[in-house]
């Protein structure tokens, strides 16, 4: 009866900690354009997120930041080392080790990515801890060229007991992280191009 009892008081701990992350993100990033975020569990087993995002910077910038695949830990909140890097042919195989306060120790995802020939990158599960992981951005300029739309997938299933909702806000938190950091970082580089 403690165990229940324990669990249910963690899952009004995590829901408390996690509740302001439940409303729609959204932000202005351009005149007239908003940014929005919707992660939700997936029907098939894990997280299914969606965005669309506007970054201060032509989507030159933000492919070059979404392709420096040895800073990607610097991209996220959550602490992640990176393990391993191959480039071969256009392809970058990466070994991330991921450190999450919902899991124990390290989780690994190890997934190739290739850059999209219209703009954007899209990263597919190759082993690690995961059951799935598929991501998708897709860049186009707007603003004349000097500021990039972007759309953005991604499908996630951890092999884990933790249960889908709870991963649903979970990355939603680390999301808006994610999309946070690349904004201040491509408004950066936009600035030292002047």
């Amino acid at each position: 009866m403690r165990s229940w009892a324990r669990r249910i008081g963690l899952c009004a701990i995590v829901v408390a900690f996690f509740a302001p992350s439940l409303s729609p993100l959204t932000f202005s990033a351009a005149p007239d354009e908003t940014d929005h975020l919707e992660v939700r569990p997936d029907p098939a087993g894990g997280v299914r997120a969606t965005a669309r995002i506007s970054f201060p910077a032509k989507p030159e910038i933000i492919q070059a930041i979404l392709t420096d695949y040895a800073r990607w830990p610097e991209l996220f909140e959550v602490r992640m080392r990176l393990a391993n890097l191959q480039i071969k042919d256009g392809v970058a195989t990466t070994d991330l080790r991921i450190d999450h306060a919902l899991l124990p120790g390290e989780r690994r995802l190890v997934s190739e990515s290739r850059a999209l020939p219209s703009g954007g990158l899209i990263t597919d599960l190759i082993g690690g801890d995961f059951k799935r992981y598929h991501r998708v951005w897709k860049l186009m300029a707007v603003g004349g060229g000097a500021q990039t739309r972007a759309d953005f997938e991604l499908v996630t299933e951890i092999d884990s007991m933790v249960p889908d909702w709870l991963v649903a806000l979970a990355v939603r938190r680390e999301l808006e992280a994610h999309f946070r950091i690349v904004k201040e970082k491509a408004l950066a580089r936009a600035r030292s191009e002047k």
